[in-house]
């Protein structure tokens, strides 16, 4: 967690650490593939739909302030 986020930015006081560290750890836990787990989700989101099963484009998803990017098919 450090390396990949709290390395990046500058944290202001304790409820700005809180937002931070609860929007990574959604990020890790729902959107992030593991390889432990064969490239899978901890957790699968919510209607998440596979990048295989549309023709619609792709939309980028920024998380903390642009410090990781999610992409998948705009609905």
């Amino acid at each position: 967690m450090r390396t990949e986020c709290l390395d990046w930015v500058l944290i202001w006081n304790g409820r700005h650490l809180r937002k931070v560290l609860t929007s990574y750890l959604i990020h890790y836990n729902t959107g992030r593939p593991h390889r432990g787990l064969d490239l899978e989700v901890p957790k699968p989101g919510q209607g998440s739909v596979s990048a295989w099963d549309s023709d619609a484009p792709i939309e980028r998803l920024d998380i903390l302030g642009g410090l990781i990017h999610e992409y998948r098919r705009a609905a």
